[in-house]
């Protein structure tokens, strides 16, 4: 007997229930009126006085595993009902919302508008080819335009850089495309600029170009006219004689902010018009370049910072402030 008390106390200590029905038959085995431990108890007084001692601790270690065993059964089924009873639909513990960032903001609700238009998304590498960044947009080696743009040389003979503007994405996109093309390119781009608060050597760009038969400078003004409707609420615009070597004819495009407070004053610098983008026609050699026909196709192009959008829209004074990542600026864009 001592042999069949050694094997239900292993039988005991490995018991697992998963449910009360479970918990209450193993009860009812060893501790019921006909249970196990009762029928041990029972047959003690047969037991051989010599045995009496070691059959007696036997059943004392039983009587305590299965008491041991029963306890902590209940403990986890009481545990488990009280999460059953817990509301799962209960909002949990606060947590602190993040928001887009606000050039982010800004980005998506210009693709936004020129995809009601027509225009689709190109993205291109930010480390570029001399041919790409600008080669193939008119400006070759020693032209004095490229001194207008201070550039991060990576490497040399070839030289690799980090762009200096997202023209590079339509350049590689019509390489691979045949008009009609009307394709938006946003990302960064990397000029060697000293930091200040109204220039950073970072910053972001968002580039158009449409190239059909027939496209005019009219259309490019009726689709700037369109865009700044939309996202300045603002339909005066001008547009400024200006220089790109990838456009001809070029334009500085403005648009008139108004002097109704002293921060557009501020802006404006008492001129009421604010300046927002530069555009023109695309120059036939640029064209040429990426094997398009430039006397059966035309097409315009435009660019815009979107920083400066940014502070425009929402009234602030330094551009670093899109850069350092300061909880107090990125919390004033959560419900945006």
């Amino acid at each position: 007997m001592i042999e069949k008390i050694e094997e239900l106390l292993v039988e005991v200590n490995s018991f697992n229930a998963t449910s009360k029905e479970e918990i209450e038959n193993f009860r009812i085995k060893y501790n019921g009126k006909k249970g196990v431990l009762n029928d041990f108890f029972e047959k003690f007084k047969e037991v051989p006085n010599d045995q009496k001692k070691e059959f007696g601790q036997k059943i004392n270690s039983l009587k305590q595993a299965v008491a041991v065993k029963l306890e902590d059964l209940k403990n986890a089924s009481e545990s488990s009902i009280a999460v059953e009873k817990e509301d799962l639909t209960r909002p949990a513990f606060p947590l602190d919302l993040g928001s887009r960032h606000p050039i982010n903001l800004v980005k998506n609700r210009i693709i936004e508008i020129f995809k009601s238009i027509g225009f689709a998304v190109a993205d291109g590498p930010e480390i570029e080819d001399d041919w790409h960044n600008f080669t193939a947009l008119n400006l070759p080696e020693y032209h004095p335009a490229r001194d207008m743009q201070d550039t991060f040389f990576i490497e040399q003979n070839p030289d690799i850089l980090l762009r200096t503007h997202t023209s590079s994405v339509q350049i590689r996109y019509m390489e691979e495309n045949q008009p009609p093309i009307r394709i938006l390119s946003p990302g960064r781009v990397f000029r060697n600029e000293a930091v200040s608060s109204r220039s950073h050597c970072i910053f972001h760009q968002i580039e158009g170009l449409y190239i059909d038969e027939n496209v005019s400078f009219a259309d490019l003004k009726q689709t700037i006219q369109f865009f700044t409707t939309e996202l300045f609420g603002k339909s005066k615009i001008r547009m400024r004689p200006s220089y790109f070597p990838f456009t001809e004819p070029s334009a500085e495009i403005d648009v008139y902010w108004g002097l109704n407070s002293e921060t557009d004053y501020r802006i404006t610098k008492g001129t009421g018009w604010l300046e927002i983008m530069g555009c023109g026609m695309v120059d036939p050699a640029v064209l040429k370049n990426v094997n398009i026909d430039a006397e059966k196709y035309s097409g315009y192009a435009f660019g815009m910072g979107i920083e400066r959008i940014v502070m425009l829209l929402y009234q602030m004074s330094d551009i670093r402030m899109f850069f350092e990542n300061d909880i107090r600026t990125l919390e004033q864009f959560k419900t945006l």
